[in-house]
């Protein structure tokens, strides 16, 4: 059922939420971008005795709360990989349950997300999913494209092998046609041939369910990206989660091959990351 008014997501802030983003805006360590493998619905549905389906609908749920505190707290970029090309191989039933979770969840929370100022995309093999749902995230896009808030990419029937391969094909008929020099070509030209060519690359990878693997997820991007790992199933991880990995990363020192001396002397000092875990431990889920 499509909700007839739409929530202003502030509104809802809580006063801790409101600390956080006062500190977090002041940081230069803030991460731009967050990329999540959103892991484990069928293990939280068998854990619980229920279908696996529940767990994919209860899966829906917790996008729709990442999303919203991403977008609360000034994350510019998030990334979800919400279907692989490998997830094609999984039994018919529970693929047409995630098509149709997919089609609900375009139908339901496009108004929310534009009201909010979300800008929707895809990335992905966009043309295997089925033209209903296609077309509802070609929709999606047009309504959102102006929105200046939160970049939200749904990566759908995506396989990074897949981008790389293409972006490959992609280069060699350039060259042979002579818009490229070989010599010439460098990771910023090969970036450009990705899916994720608008994107900044991932700060932050979560990947819930405490598995220890990329899953063919983004390999090009996340060659510096920090890694965070959470046992939680992903039906379980909510906001408060999420802000508690941002802190974990806050911890983290990114080198990107220099020495310590040479980042401590580049980068302005963390505000009290202390405090602000108690700010966190005080937010209510």
């Amino acid at each position: 059922m499509k909700k007839d008014k739409q929530i202003n997501w502030t509104s809802e802030l809580q006063e801790e939420e409101i600390i956080l983003i006062e500190k977090f805006g002041e940081m230069d360590n803030f991460p731009k971008h967050i990329a999540i493998i959103m892991d484990g619905n069928g293990r939280w549905a068998t854990s619980r005795s229920l279908p696996r389906a529940m767990g994919h609908k209860q899966g829906v749920e917790a996008i729709r709360d990442i999303v919203k505190a991403a977008s609360k707290i000034g994350v510019k970029y998030l990334t979800l990989y919400a279907f692989s090309v490998e997830n094609w191989k999984r039994p018919s039933v529970e693929v047409n349950v995630l098509m149709n979770l997919l089609e609900q969840y375009l139908r339901q929370e496009v108004d929310e997300l534009h009201h909010n100022k979300v800008k929707l995309g895809a990335i992905g093999e966009l043309s295997s999913l089925p033209r209903v749902a296609q077309k509802l995230l070609a929709d999606a896009h047009e309504k959102t494209k102006d929105n200046d808030g939160l970049q939200l990419n749904l990566a759908l029937s995506y396989s990074s092998r897949w981008d790389i391969l293409n972006a490959v094909k992609s280069i060699a008929n350039d060259a042979k046609d002579g818009k490229l020099i070989p010599s010439e070509i460098d990771e910023s030209t090969f970036s450009n041939y990705l899916s994720t060519k608008a994107t900044p690359d991932p700060d932050l990878l979560i990947r819930t369910s405490g598995e220890m693997r990329l899953s063919n997820f983004l390999l090009w991007e996340m060659a510096y990206s920090e890694i965070f790992i959470t046992d939680k199933y992903w039906p379980d991880f909510n906001s408060k989660d999420l802000y508690e990995a941002i802190l974990n990363y806050l911890t983290r020192e990114r080198r990107f091959g220099k020495t310590s001396a040479q980042v401590q002397d580049e980068n302005s000092p963390n505000a009290n990351l202390s405090f602000l875990q108690r700010v966190v431990n005080a937010i209510k889920s």
